[in-house]
């Protein structure tokens, strides 16, 4: 102890180091070892204690080496120094009831810490709380995508009325020959303003089906097992409709073609109407022949027509198709994250049994410290009782001793030998 009292403050208190101790920045007592793991307040007393032991230990035997032949008076204190192993052992009693004290505050604090840290780890409301919203979410965030749907629908819907619109204006150009050119150009900015329309609603459908997934994601960020299965499920949907898109793109890129040429192809006839037209001006015997093409030309817009309004069901049915197929696929990862949910409760019942069987085992150990405790303690009590008995026979005897001397009798009431027990020194 006095090793630790002469100890700067701002150096370790560890038994023989001198090491500067780290000034910490946190409210609150301040360190008193320093930055070495092995050097704490536990291995400190330790240490001190086994100075201590190392010194007892060696004091005895620089008396027996220095020391004189004992005087005759002497011998009577013999019988004391056969108490050392009961010293000895009152010493070994008193370091186990101090271990045995700051294991078990250790071991106390250590239970409680873990018990907090797996309360909060594996508390069942919470993670279900967390999970139920998560779930919301991305239940919110499809409706959103499915409102969104409907109205592109309504969008496709509205282009498709324009389309025959446009249609019903080709039709009236096969009827006025002079207005024929005009309705074409409507009809086909009509029909580029739909695809325009679809296209933007395409996109905002791939935007949607973005935050769909996003939500997705975000639903089973807690659920591990869960999450690998979604991801799998998302690479294959991602696969699926990329692929979907590019053949749509492929489509559209393809009837875009179709319909430069046709729009090209509609000029070129109405230019030739043109140039029949001014030849039947100049030449009147034409006429019947400009007629005929005029007829011709005809045909082929009513064919065209029909052309168009079977790219129209094409389309149609096409996007029932997609939504079906997006309609499934949100059941399925619906389905998915219900089953996560299930297994990240199944898991949290199991960590909860665990944490419940580490609890027991804990309080078992602590139970067996204190019994171990009390067991040292009840050695320490006979230790003491034996020393004290020990202690009041070696009194004893030496007060027997001292009355049997001067009458020169031995403690049996015969004469003493010459041998017998010498007188205590210093007087009974």
């Amino acid at each position: 102890m006095s090793a630790h009292a002469s100890t700067d403050a701002n150096t370790c208190n560890f038994p023989g180091c001198d090491r500067p101790v780290p000034r910490g920045s946190a409210p609150g007592r301040p360190p008193e070892y320093c930055d070495l793991p092995e050097h704490t307040r536990w291995r400190a007393w330790r240490e001190r204690q086994r100075m201590q032991r190392d010194a007892a230990e060696q004091a005895p035997q620089e008396e027996t080496s220095g020391s004189t032949p004992p005087p005759p008076g002497a011998a009577a204190s013999e019988p004391a120094a056969g108490g050392a192993p009961v010293s000895d052992a009152r010493l070994r009693a008193d370091d186990l009831l101090t271990r045995f004290a700051v294991q078990a505050e250790q071991l106390t604090a250590t239970l409680d810490a873990a018990r907090r840290a797996f309360g909060t780890m594996t508390d069942p409301a919470s993670a279900e709380a967390q999970v139920e919203a998560a779930r919301l979410e991305a239940a919110r965030r499809v409706a959103e995508a499915d409102s969104a749907r409907l109205e592109a629908e309504n969008r496709r819907r509205q282009a498709e009325q324009e389309r025959a619109a446009a249609q019903e204006a080709t039709e009236s150009a096969v009827a006025a020959a002079g207005a024929a050119e005009r309705m074409a150009d409507e009809a086909v900015t009509a029909r580029q303003d739909s695809r325009v329309e679809r296209d933007s609603a395409l996109a905002r459908a791939a935007s949607l089906e973005a935050e769909r997934d996003a939500a997705v994601a975000e639903c089973n960020a807690g659920l591990a097992d869960a999450e690998r299965r979604v991801q799998e499920v998302e690479r294959h949907s991602a696969a699926a409709l990329e692929e979907e898109r590019q053949r749509a793109q492929r489509e559209l890129a393809e009837t875009r073609q179709q319909a430069a040429a046709e729009q090209d192809r509609i000029r070129t006839a109405l230019a030739e109407q043109n140039d029949a037209r001014e030849q039947a001006e100049h030449r009147a015997a034409r006429a019947d022949s400009a007629a005929e093409h005029a007829r011709a030309r005809a045909a082929d817009l009513a064919a065209e027509r029909d052309r168009l309004s079977a790219d129209v069901e094409r389309l149609r049915a096409d996007s029932e198709q997609e939504r079906a197929r997006m309609r499934s696929e949100l059941d399925s990862q619906r389905a998915a994250a219900e089953r996560g949910l299930a297994e990240a409760r199944e898991s949290a019942a199991e960590r909860l049994a665990a944490v419940e069987d580490a609890r027991s085992q804990a309080t078992l150990r602590a139970e067996r410290a204190e019994q171990q405790l009390d067991e040292a303690l009840a050695e320490l009590r006979r230790g003491r009782a034996a020393d004290d008995a020990a202690e009041n026979t070696v009194d004893g005897a030496a007060d027997t001793a001292a009355e049997a001397a001067p009458s020169g009798k031995n403690p049996d009431g015969g004469a003493g030998p010459a041998d017998g027990p010498p007188a205590r020194s210093g007087g009974a």
